[in-house]
């Protein structure tokens, strides 16, 4: 006879679903783990000694699983493209961050109509920093800058650094969008050495986009396609002032779906390592044989 009780499964249930199938499962005792099993999705088992442990039943483990297709189909085709991007960079060594807010400044009496900005040597200063540093022609302006996907090379040189943005387009109405605000393209370049446009193919023309702008282009789906490099961005020498890099160390870059697994094992060895040693250690002390 079914017991179960009709409990609508929300995130606190599902996390805890999930911390229990990635562990020991090792009981709680408390609200969750109480409505986890009066739903009949976890179950407490009790070993030969005596210790219980929670599982997870048929019905959780469904629920877990359909959980994350349906998270996964809700993804959107641009978030899935730039998750494409962020693993390429990734995977050549570079050090990635999406969905970054930064200040850039841009030259606000230059249009950059030719897809050109105005790189300024002047640092991104606060604003009560500003009347102390010297005045440049021309009036500048700031704006917040989102780039979809900014990276910069994994190296101890500054001059190697070359930080890059990569703005994805999923449709033409989006693209033709930023094409239309030369300040949002301006402020890219301001934070980049190399920027790029990275969309489908048939969404545009590689020659509808600025020649500073390099052009990537998806040829298949987003899981399965090729991303080919049509054109190289036009390299612009950039050094990222201070208040970048305090938003960059404050924002935790995108992390590689094994780098967790990896540190858990590395954390397992470790940890094995260390009883290792306690247990040689006990020996010596005891005259004893391993």
């Amino acid at each position: 006879m079914d017991i179960s009780l009709p409990i609508w499964p929300r995130r606190v249930h599902l996390t805890r679903l999930m911390s229990i199938w990635r562990s020991a499962g090792w009981p709680c005792r408390d609200a969750v783990e109480l409505d986890l099993i009066a739903a009949g999705w976890a179950t407490l088992l009790e070993g030969a000694g005596g210790h219980e442990t929670m599982r997870l039943t048929p019905a959780g483990i469904h629920l877990l699983a359909d959980s994350r297709q349906r998270n996964r189909r809700a993804l959107s085709d641009h978030d899935r493209l730039a998750g494409r991007v962020a693993a390429n960079l990734m995977a050549a060594g570079r050090i990635v961050w999406r969905e970054l807010s930064l200040r850039a400044r841009i030259n606000a009496n230059d249009p950059a109509s030719n897809g050109s900005a105005t790189i300024t040597d002047e640092a991104l200063w606060a604003e009560d920093e500003a009347n102390l540093q010297p005045s440049h022609q021309g009036k500048a302006a700031w704006r917040m800058a989102r780039p979809d996907v900014f990276s910069v090379r994994r190296t101890s040189v500054e001059e190697y650094l070359r930080p890059t943005v990569h703005e994805v387009k999923v449709s033409r109405a989006d693209l033709l969008s930023d094409l239309r605000h030369a300040a949002k393209r301006a402020s890219y370049q301001w934070l980049s050495c190399e920027t790029y446009f990275v969309f489908p193919a048939g969404v545009a023309e590689p020659r509808e986009i600025p020649e500073a702008f390099g052009v990537w282009l998806l040829n298949g789906s987003i899981e399965a396609g090729t991303l080919d490099l049509i054109r190289p961005a036009r390299h612009v020498a950039c050094k990222l002032p201070f208040p970048v890099w305090m938003a960059l160390a404050a924002a935790p870059p995108t992390r590689r779906e094994d780098e967790a697994m990896q540190r858990e094992l590395a954390d397992a060895s470790a940890a094995g390592e260390s009883i290792d040693d306690a247990a040689f250690e006990a020996a010596l002390r005891n005259g004893s044989d391993l």
